[in-house]
């Protein structure tokens, strides 16, 4: 029978290799089901083809490999160049979620230029290498500039339970951002009703009737003479919206060109996903992520002497 999703996600999170001797002459698959009764034929032959399986420390990918009595056999369910190769960094995983750090540059979803190299596909690969039948379900979505906290579902239940209470389960999304000049008064809190065009950029208006509207709050952290280094939360989450109330008030995001920066010195955009909260979907639990501020927003605040 195959083995349910909570079970995987214990054992990944608790165990991250398996090992037993041989004791009978027995060919590998057949060992490996025997000794391991609570994982699925799919996730075993997976863990075999990425070379996860190892015989008296070599690794082994032939399921009908002979054993013989005496040999020592480890399955490591984890390969531990695996999220570094991607370069993600999986902050949380349980069997309804995944939240990752997302780096800037990655696409959070393909588009018609970009097909594979985005978060969606390297999560993808991620669960199937577990159990080829898994799938992962995009949430919600950050530019492919900005960095930070962004939540996939591994159902479609989770999926859309999130985004239709999406009001109500998400309590907190804070972003940190670097911004051209500085910034007063030191805080302060953004209103405005959003559009996008056919051209997909986002015009913000004070008419109501002309967008969505969207509310951004900030705290500036630090300044130099030529930057500011924000805190915001967002109460609405429009496309855009940090990007756009940050021109609004005369300080765009450094390096974000398409919406009025004409400062680039860390070559990225200068927001950056710091904190999730939201309420789990399945246990009614608050969960709460939080990531550091990049090291290349710290640098610009550096004093000189």
């Amino acid at each position: 029978m195959k083995s349910t999703g909570p079970r995987r996600t214990q054992d990944r999170k608790k165990k991250t290799t398996d090992t037993f001797a041989v004791d009978r002459e027995d060919t590998l698959l057949a060992a490996l089901l025997a000794k391991l009764p609570h994982k699925s034929r799919n996730i075993l032959k997976a863990v075999l083809r990425d070379s996860q399986v190892l015989i008296d420390g070599k690794a082994v990918t032939q399921f009908d490999h002979p054993l013989v009595p005496g040999q020592r056999v480890e399955v490591c369910w984890e390969p531990a160049a695996q999220q570094e190769s991607h370069g993600l960094n999986i902050i949380h995983e349980d069997e309804d979620l995944i939240i990752i750090d997302k780096p800037s540059g990655l696409l959070t979803i393909a588009t018609d230029k970009e097909k594979r190299k985005t978060a969606y596909a390297i999560l993808s690969d991620h669960v199937k290498k577990e159990d080829p039948d898994n799938k992962i379900f995009v949430v919600h979505r950050l530019d492919r500039e900005t960095s930070g906290l962004l939540m996939f579902a591994r159902n479609e239940t989770i999926k859309q339970q999130i985004q239709e209470t999406w009001d109500t389960t998400i309590s907190q999304r804070t972003y940190v951002a670097v911004v051209e000049g500085q910034v007063e008064p030191p805080e302060g809190t953004v209103t405005s009703w959003l559009t996008e065009s056919k051209a997909f950029i986002v015009y913000s208006s004070q008419n109501p009737q002309l967008g969505r509207k969207a509310v951004t709050h900030y705290r500036k952290l630090r300044e130099s003479s030529e930057f500011s280094l924000l805190q915001i939360n967002l109460e609405t989450g429009r496309k855009h919206q940090i990007r756009v109330h940050m021109q609004d008030i005369n300080h765009p995001v450094i390096g974000d060109e398409k919406y009025g920066a004409t400062l680039n010195p860390i070559r990225r955009m200068g927001l950056h996903a710091q904190v999730l909260v939201f309420t789990h979907p399945r246990t009614g639990k608050l969960c709460r992520f939080e990531t550091v501020i990049p090291k290349k927003f710290l640098r610009l605040f550096i004093t000189q002497k």
